[in-house]
Order: structure tokens, then sequence, then C-alpha cells
């Protein structure tokens, strides 16, 4: 179970992820940097109680319109040189002290845990209390639903609004399934029927308070 601390950190996530977005290929926004709000998101537990995982939703309110994105972080106590490339910051934290900060896609214990929550082996919790299920999050299986068997194959592929998470098991022509993970959100259901396994769905919040849902990830090639 994940423990939710009442403390600071130092730097905050919004202002690790003000440097990082801009960096990414699905970054919409312009020249001037981002103005980050947490918009909503959600956590899940590592079994092992070493990592926290947290899938955090900002919205970036300058430009035009405004855009959102879904960060899903990983929080570590020591480096984790098999994802370096998705290293985000460091961070004091007020209670467990310094925190290495990944970009979830890149970390091997977040991919392990969203493909349980696809296949129904564990809950969303509620990203601000502990020891509390998030009933907001929905997850959708299709057809024969989501292999049990499926882990993590270690490559990532951003495109222009989404990743790409390669999942095994790896056969000659490569990974046989990726998780997509929709960076840019976007409100609305997803469609049905289309041979699509499994998709989780969750909420955030405009900055104007309006509620919004939709997808967050998909499983595909399952």
């Amino acid at each position: 179970m994940a423990v939710i601390h009442r403390t600071t950190m130092s730097p905050g996530k919004l202002e690790l992820l003000a440097g990082w977005l801009p960096l990414r290929p699905w970054y919409r926004g312009g020249t001037g940097g981002p103005q980050l709000s947490k918009a909503g998101g959600f956590r899940l537990d590592d079994p092992e109680g070493e990592v926290g995982i947290e899938f955090m939703v900002v919205t970036d309110s300058r430009g035009d319109e405004p855009v959102t994105y879904l960060v899903p972080l990983t929080y570590r106590g020591e480096p984790l040189a098999e994802a370096g490339e998705g290293l985000i910051g460091t961070s004091e934290h007020g209670v467990l002290g310094r925190r290495w900060i990944y970009d979830g896609a890149h970390d091997p214990v977040l991919v392990e845990q969203l493909l349980a929550l696809l296949a129904g082996r564990t809950t969303a919790q509620d990203q601000n209390a502990s020891d509390a299920p998030d009933p907001t999050v929905e997850v959708r299986t299709e057809g024969a639903g989501v292999p049990a068997g499926l882990t993590g194959a270690g490559t990532v592929t951003d495109t222009a609004d989404a990743s790409l998470v390669a999942v095994g098991p790896v056969t000659r022509e490569g990974p046989a399934s990726a998780l997509t993970v929709h960076r840019v959100l976007r409100p609305g259901p997803a469609a049905a029927g289309d041979g699509v396994p499994g998709r989780v769905l969750a909420g955030w919040t405009d900055p104007d308070g309006t509620p919004l849902h939709g997808l967050f990830v998909h499983l595909t090639g399952a």
C-alpha cells in the first residue's frame, strides 16, 4: 500500500515538469515554457513497497487553448540505470529524502503494474489519499482480455501525441504487444469493438473546473 506523505518536495513536481515537457516530441506548447497546473490522476501500488507510482495529469494554460498531458511518474530512493533516458530529475522529499523521479514509461515497475491493472490483478488508488481505491478509473477489456504473462520489453518510442511501450513476450520479429500511453489527453468515450484487448480510462478537471473523462492507456497486439 502506497503511503501519501503530507510534506514538501524541492523542487516540486510541476517545477521539474516545466523544464522537462518542452523537450518531448509530443509537447504542443510554444516558446516561453509551459504554465502548468495539476489536473488529476491516480496511483498504483508497488507490491514491494519501494517505488512510488503516479499517473499525473497536468494542464498547460499558456497559449491560445489549454493542453492537458498525461505524465506517468515513478519515485525511487536510488537511481535506476536501465531507465536513465527517462530521468526527469531529483527532488528532496521532506520525509523520504532524495528521490529520483522518472518518466514511468521507462520504468519496469510501472509497466508491470499497469499491465496488472489491465489484467484485473490490481486496483487503481486515489492520487491524494493512502489506502483508498479510485473508483473513477475504468478498465475495459474485450475478447479474451489481457494475458497474464505479459512483461515489459524495455523499448519506448515517442510519437506526436503518445508513447509506445513495448511489452513481451518478445518474438523473432520483435515485441508481441505495445502499451500506448496517450500523452495529449482528449475527453470522450473509447471506441468499442476494434480489437483492442484492454483500455484504461480516467478523469481530470478542466481549468474552469469542468470534469472530463477520456482514454489514458490502451494495449494492442495481445
